[in-house]
């Protein structure tokens, strides 16, 4: 195969990125930085439409194609209707980022089975409709792709209260690997990222034990970005990770590297 110069490795011109629950957040940084590689980029929203026109304003400054769909990414008649539009406006997508997720706490006695569909709706069957629908979009068009899924680090690791969460996200992790397998062969690459603590503008006022907690244990010293994790979506999705699939990346500066003894 030809190998593209290092200067083309992360050039997304041209290309269409769907970055779900991009109104804010990771997913907005998400959106940001594709657009700031050149690509076309569709933003999506549930319920934030002022936070995710914002995100529309800034990314129309790189002068390229945008465009913003609302939706539930758990409803497949939301599911299809977002697709259609993003194909519409943009055309057939290149990249996905299934983004899109919620992360309410709740105790294994007091958990309630609506907590617990709700969970897997929002974070794994989400990633398995939008995936399905991305994947068969880059079948017809006759092009590979690059398909995303935003894991977390409690994907391999436990927390109290997170029964759910850490089900939703193995699930993520796993749901991953397979495809990566399913659609190898059709030229449609599949990977993960697992984001560990990230900032936010309530992180430390809202949880400063968990971040004195983090920061007495994390190597790299620092809590993530939003960027940290959008910058890693952008390796996996470029040429620069063309023989790379089914993998799951952690972006958590090191902090799984502490000794259980």
């Amino acid at each position: 195969m030809k190998i593209p110069p290092t200067t083309q490795l992360l050039d997304f011109t041209g290309k269409v990125v769907f970055v779900t629950g991009s109104s804010k957040g990771i997913g907005a940084a998400i959106a940001k930085r594709f657009a700031e590689a050149g690509a076309n980029v569709a933003i999506h929203y549930h319920s934030h439409r002022e936070e995710a026109e914002q995100v529309l304003q800034a990314i129309k400054v790189h002068g390229h194609k945008t465009t913003m769909v609302h939706g539930d990414v758990s409803n497949s008649d939301d599911v299809r209707k977002m697709f259609d539009n993003v194909s519409k406006d943009l055309g057939a997508v290149d990249v996905m980022v299934n983004n899109a997720g919620n992360y309410p706490h709740a105790s294994l006695l007091d958990m309630t089975e609506e907590e617990w569909d709700s969970m897997l709706n929002i974070n794994l069957k989400s990633v398995f409709m939008c995936t399905q629908a991305a994947a068969r979009q880059m079948v017809e068009a006759q092009k590979p792709g690059a398909i995303v899924n935003i894991s977390s680090l409690s994907a391999i690791n436990p927390a109290p209260g997170h029964c759910h969460y850490t089900a939703a996200k193995a699930g993520v992790m796993m749901f991953t690997k397979t495809a990566a397998l399913e659609l190898g062969p059709r030229g449609i690459r599949v990977n993960a990222v697992g984001p560990g603590l990230i900032n936010s503008p309530v992180l430390a006022d809202n949880w400063p034990e968990g971040v004195a907690s983090w920061m007495s244990k994390v190597p790299l010293g620092r809590i993530g970005e939003p960027e940290d994790i959008a910058d890693a979506c952008l390796f996996l999705a470029s040429e620069a990770a063309r023989f790379i699939t089914g993998q799951h990346l952690l972006v958590e500066g090191g902090i799984y590297t502490n000794p259980i003894y």
